[in-house]
This record gives structure tokens, sequence and C-alpha cells, in this order.
């Protein structure tokens, strides 16, 4: 995907591609896409983390229609509108009609047996059901298009969201917080299950701030056996990285922002024995480079005094083009931009 020349327009278009058909539609639900700024890994072990719902997401829309013999028809679209899921299912037991099931389907099914087992009354009536999802964004950006998908199931079956998910993706379940938070949020989880508050995060210097897409999606799931595998972690750095986000969510300079997310860095590397992703590949970098959610994939938050011209070709120069600004990207509760206006 080549960007030059269009970003900040970039996530306007994306969320001007409406694909719909709402006057066609029983139903329809939402939910916001996600990224975590601090607390990844540790998040598990009951460290506060600020997690930050995107402006881009993903709809389920749903259309029953009489049926003498029910079924299931799920297709799901990407941002661009193509198709790029589709299956039927049987609609008693939620069996895949198709001879050769893929993993997708798979995974889709023990949603919905879960769902159902949750509410034994889901999807109980003699009709079909057609469901579309849209996503709002690329798939291969990592922004939440199962986490989404958990929540907008979890709404529609009138189920917990976060028991939806920890019972087939499992996580931290900070990214299905996000999917129905209407900006920032604080998030832990501990043993009585999980903890959030919407907090106010509007950084006055959000125009240094950049978010880069690597290219290299990362098997969270794997990430997560990786994490486990080094308990049990010292209580004192699950201390250490929730005094850093609470620091996070207040400071008032970019300098002061650079110093903690660097000193957040530092702390993860030396916990998992990896090697930060400024120092890997962009050890010449003016700015602070941090890692969002599993390390080694995804986006990427970068911060620069510099023009937005200067330090995205930086990026460019590296193969990486994908480069949007903070503002775009990051949703704003309306008590944030009301308070604005009233500024201005």
């Amino acid at each position: 995907m080549i960007l030059e020349n269009r970003e900040p327009e970039l996530i306007r278009e994306i969320k001007s591609n409406k694909n719909v058909d709402e006057k066609n539609t029983d139903h329809i639900f939402y939910g916001h896409g996600k990224l975590l700024l601090t607390g990844e890994y540790f998040v598990l072990d009951g460290a506060q983390s600020l997690a930050l719902p995107t402006t881009v997401g993903q709809s389920l829309s749903v259309k029953y229609s009489p049926s003498f013999s029910p079924k299931l028809y799920w297709k799901s679209f990407d941002v661009a509108g193509n198709l790029w899921f589709e299956s039927v299912f049987e609609f008693w037991r939620f069996e895949i009609t198709s001879a050769n099931p893929t993993p997708k389907e798979i995974v889709l099914q023990s949603i919905l047996r879960q769902a159902r087992k949750q509410n034994p009354h889901f999807l109980r009536d003699d009709i079909d059901v057609h469901v579309e999802t849209h996503l709002g964004f690329p798939l291969e950006w990592g922004l939440g298009s199962s986490s989404t998908l958990v929540h907008n199931m979890a709404q529609w079956a009138y189920v917990s969201p976060f028991e939806l998910q920890f019972e087939t993706y499992g996580g931290s379940g900070y990214d299905v917080a996000c999917a129905q938070s209407e900006g920032p949020i604080f998030y832990s989880r501990n043993t009585n299950g999980p903890k959030w508050s919407p907090t106010i995060f509007e950084p006055k210097f959000s125009e240094n701030l950049y978010f880069v897409y690597r290219g290299q999606k990362q098997d969270s799931r794997k990430a997560i056996e990786y994490y486990n595998s080094l308990r049990p972690i010292d209580p004192g750095i699950i201390l250490s990285i929730s005094d850093i986000t609470n620091e996070v969510s207040k400071t008032k300079s970019l300098k002061e922002f650079e110093f903690l997310i660097g000193a957040h860095e530092k702390i993860i590397s030396k916990t998992l024995d990896l090697k930060p992703v400024k120092d890997e590949l962009f050890s010449n970098y003016w700015g602070e480079v941090k890692s969002l959610g599993a390390w080694g994939g995804d986006f990427i938050l970068v911060s620069s005094e510099r023009s937005k011209e200067e330090t995205r070709k930086y990026f460019l120069d590296k193969g990486l083009e994908v480069f949007i600004p903070y503002d775009e990207l990051i949703l704003r509760t309306k008590k944030q931009d009301q308070a604005n206006e009233y500024l201005h």
C-alpha cells in the first residue's frame, strides 16, 4: 500500500468507506479497534496499562428471514469492501456445512458455540440468519479484527464479551475493553477479573507522535506463551510498569513522555530478554520508538520534534510506508473534544 502524499487523508478515506446497508439489516453492532500504549505482557499479571481505542473498527450486521431449514450465512468484508471470508453453518449445533472447514471457520464456530453456551437462547428460532462483518482497517494492521468480532458477537448474543474472549482467544482482554470504550482507558486484570476505567489522555504534544506499521503481523498467542514461560514475574516489575503508566497519562512535555516510554522499553527488554525495536532497527533515529502490544510486529509509536515530512521520510527510506499521525488514529472522548472547542 503506497501512502506517499496521502496522510492524514488515509484514515479519513478509510472511515468514509461505509459498506453496511443499514436499511436492509435488523441489527448493527460496532466495536473500536485498539492499541496498547503501556503495560504490554505485564497486564496479564495485574499491571495497569494505558489502552487507546482507535477511530476505526469493525461492524457486524444481522438480517433475519423465515426458513424451514435454518442456517447461518456468514460473510466478512475487508476495508475495501472485498469478501475475504465466507461460511455457512447448520443452525442448531453450528456445524460447518463445507466438507473441509478452514481454521478460520473452526475459530468462528467455537465463538458461536461459546456464545450459545453462555446464552442457551441465542439463535433458537426457525429463521435464516445472514451476518456481514465490515472491517474499517486493513486486516494485517492488527488493530483488533478478533476483539471487535468478539465484542460485536457478545452484544448480539447478550453475553459477557470478556468471558467470550477468555474462552476463545484468551489474552488480557484490554482489546475487548477498547472495543466498547469511547476514549483512552486504564486497564488491568487480576484474579478477580478485568478492571478498566475511562481516562483523559490527550497529550499536548500529540502532533509530535506518529504510528508506523512495521508490516509484520505478530502472533499474540505465541507472545503470551513466551511470557508465561518466564513466570513468576517479580512484583516490583509489575509495580514499576503501573507507575510508568500513571506517569505517562499525566505527562505534560514530549521530553518527559520520551523518557518514560524509553524506561518502559528497557524494563520489557531486560525482563523478556528481547532487543528494543529502536536498538534493533532504528538506532540512528533522533526520537523515541516504542513497541505497541506484542513485540516484533504490527505498529510502533514514534516521537519526533522534526517536521512530519522529515520524520516520515526516515521511515519511508526504511521501507515502512504506513505512517499515521496520532490524532488521526486515536479516538478521543467527547469531553476532550468539547474542552478543546471551549479553549479555542
